[in-house]
């Protein structure tokens, strides 16, 4: 179906507060999309009812992180005025076209699933699988085509959840006729950082394991994360040549640095080639890098910081922008389960040549 808008659905599951590897992974890419004025409708889905797939015997979990999350939003520089902000379970309608395509799903394709897989092992749900949780590529399906999205800014890794949206558009489209959208994959621009490892060097940030830089956290508690950081165990002395496969200081120096910041807080190098190269040869110590990386990341955080600080004033605010972002999200779901109900020939009180069928058919 062609679709002259250019429509972008993204979202995010509020297990937690976001970290640093969601703002260079997912929120800052959302917030440039957003500004760049070449995106009609932009929605931002607050994944609760997903969440729950895998937390439905701690609701609270989810409740206590919706306006974290929201928040979080708000504070790197996502506008509801150019923006939808929604929460994905008052928005019905994704629930009802999950129904519908789940008729056009086998088990065995969803079991095939890289992504569903890999979720399941990290999980160890095994063969105690949630129902909810193992159609999630369905759900996400009817995420997306709900509000005819073109555009969809996700990781590598979901790329096998994206293709059996389009898998699904496909089948409905050739069943029932020309109604849903096919999606298109936008990566991350960033590709030095498509998962910032955490400050541990473990692969993962994760909030168990105590390895994250929250987007939330005071200027002290950066600091003192950053010059925890792991970097090379084997460069033990300044005049050491260190490495940097692994080393998690350098990693998010690629993720963070711009030229600018060395004529700024560290003039001795140009660049950070030269800096690395250093590094490398010997004769440059970790606490002076560190030292570098958090002036870096200060001035990054430090208008998140502010703008979370306004907004934490007036929380009432936030509440009135979830509520109205999810009336409008409700609202642009609603038209097209019109759609697809029609194509399905289901919208029998709508649709007066029904009656007029029945009619002949049985007078």
């Amino acid at each position: 179906m062609a679709n002259k808008e250019k429509i972008i659905l993204t979202g995010d599951r509020p297990t937690g507060k976001l970290h640093v590897g969601h703002y260079v992974g997912s929120l800052k890419q959302r917030v440039e999309l957003q500004n760049s004025g070449e995106y009609e409708k932009i929605y931002i889905m607050i994944a609760d009812a997903q969440a729950l797939t895998d937390n439905a015997d701690h609701p609270e979990k989810i409740r206590n992180n919706i306006m974290e999350v929201a928040l979080d939003y708000l504070s790197v520089g996502l506008d509801p005025e150019k923006s939808t902000l929604f929460i994905q379970s008052h928005v019905s309608e994704l629930t009802e076209l999950s129904f519908f395509y789940m008729n056009l799903v086998t088990v065995s394709r969803l079991q095939r699933n890289p992504t569903v897989k890999a979720e399941i092992q990290m999980r160890n749900f095994e063969t105690s699988i949630p129902v909810g949780f193992f159609t999630y590529p369905v759900s996400q399906a009817a995420d997306i085509t709900a509000f005819l999205a073109t555009t969809v800014p996700v990781g590598e890794d979901q790329m096998p959840m994206l293709e059996q949206t389009r898998e699904i558009v496909h089948k409905f489209n050739s069943i029932y006729g020309e109604t849903l959208v096919e999606p298109q994959i936008l990566l991350p621009n960033n590709k030095a950082c498509l998962r910032l490892p955490g400050i541990d060097g473990k692969a993962k940030m994760s909030k168990s394991l105590g390895n994250c830089i929250y987007l939330s956290e005071s200027e002290e508690d950066v600091r003192k994360k950053i010059m925890s950081m792991f970097t090379d165990p084997g460069h033990i002395r300044v005049q050491d040549p260190g490495k940097l496969e692994g080393n998690t200081v350098f990693t998010y120096l690629d993720a963070f640095c711009k030229d600018d910041h060395f004529a700024e807080y560290l003039p001795e190098y140009a660049n950070l080639d030269e800096l690395k190269a250093h590094y490398t040869k010997g004769g440059l110590g970790d606490v002076k890098v560190k030292k570098f990386l958090n002036k870096v990341m200060q001035e990054e955080l430090s208008p998140i910081r502010a703008r979370r600080s306004e907004y934490e004033k007036n929380i009432g605010e936030v509440y009135e922008i979830l509520r109205e972002g999810s009336r409008k999200a409700k609202q642009a779901a609603a038209e097209t389960v019109n759609k697809v109900k029609h194509a399905m020939r289901i919208d029998y009180f709508e649709d007066a040549v029904f009656l007029e069928e029945q009619k002949a058919k049985f007078l």
